[in-house]
């Protein structure tokens, strides 16, 4: 399950469109001389310029050396992400690119120009997002069990409410996958998000899911079982909440293929499990990536075993 995403706060088209002074010619100038090298992945002098440029958008101080420090930073934690096979997909960040550039009420075409104009450059901003999306989805599948409250805790944390169990909402999901091989991947996307679409319409009820795909050629069907509503990942939850029981939610093109969701059952619960859920996900709201503990803890391993060289 993926982790809250929100660049907004950090990047305005305000902000973006006040550095443009900081042109991409300087960052070509420099994108030749290896600064840093970790784990063998090279970070040059143009990799800095670029997200020294970010930095100014953001109005954050520091300066070449605090890029250096996120990148090294990045680097490590690509790899992990990579090691682990935590990465969201091209598809989920070309979405949140979408989703930023309209929120700031600019198209795609738009946003790139002022990026590259920026010296940020459209790709150094995505690899930015795919860290940013990726990382904490990697930090819950680590720590995630270790971070159950105990019976004590879940009382306390009751009482301090009011005393009453908070009610949430549980899902029973079953996920229909109209499968697209890699090597067909943008050929044939259009005609099966138009058969996936058409099919939603037809869909006869999760007990029968199966036989269903069976009249589809490639689909899958997977089971997602119980899924609370602050489970739900980013980029799905919008979709699910506005789907009504026994319905589907609107399709999704994804690394798999074209996707949508099945609300097999929809009720109101407040059991032990609902309510770790729901103050686990307080907590975690309460902090940015930075001021989680295990976050933190995580990378600092990570930085223990690299190899970094400075040139």
């Amino acid at each position: 399950m993926g982790g809250k995403f929100s660049i907004v706060r950090a990047l305005s088209a305000l902000a973006i469109a006040g550095a443009l002074s900081f042109s991409a010619a300087t960052v070509a100038r420099a994108a030749s001389e290896v600064k840093v090298i970790v784990n063998n992945v090279v970070i040059t002098s143009g990799d800095i310029a670029k997200r020294t440029a970010f930095l100014r958008l953001q109005h954050q101080g520091g300066g070449a050396a605090e890029a250096k420090k996120q990148l090294i930073d990045e680097v490590l934690k690509r790899g992990e992400i990579a090691r682990v096979q935590q990465s969201v997909s091209t598809q989920e960040v070309d979405a949140a690119y979408a989703r930023f550039a309209a929120g700031n009420k600019l198209s795609t075409e738009q946003l790139g120009k002022i990026l590259e104009q920026a010296g940020v450059g459209v790709e150094h901003f995505k690899q930015y997002i795919a860290v940013q999306m990726s990382w904490p989805r990697l930090v819950n599948f680590r720590y995630g069990s270790a971070n159950r409250l105990s019976g004590g805790d879940l009382v306390k944390r009751m009482m301090e409410a009011g005393g009453d169990k908070p009610v949430t909402t549980e899902y029973f999901l079953q996920q229909v996958i109209f499968v697209i091989p890699e090597s067909k991947r943008g050929a044939i996307t259009g005609k099966r998000q138009a058969e996936a679409n058409a099919s939603r319409s037809k869909f006869p009820g999760c007990d029968s899911s199966k036989a269903f795909a069976a009249n589809y050629r490639d689909v899958s069907i997977r089971s997602l079982g119980r899924v609370l509503a602050q489970q739900l990942p980013e980029e799905w939850k919008p979709l699910v909440e506005k789907a009504g029981d026994g319905m589907t939610t609107g399709t999704r093109v994804t690394d798999k293929g074209v996707e949508y969701l099945a609300i097999c059952k929809k009720r109101q619960v407040n059991d032990d499990t609902a309510a770790e859920i729901v103050f686990r996900a307080e907590d975690l709201g309460k902090k940015t990536g930075s001021e989680d503990p295990n976050s933190a803890k995580y990378l600092e391993e990570l930085r223990a075993k690299a190899q970094i060289i400075n040139k």
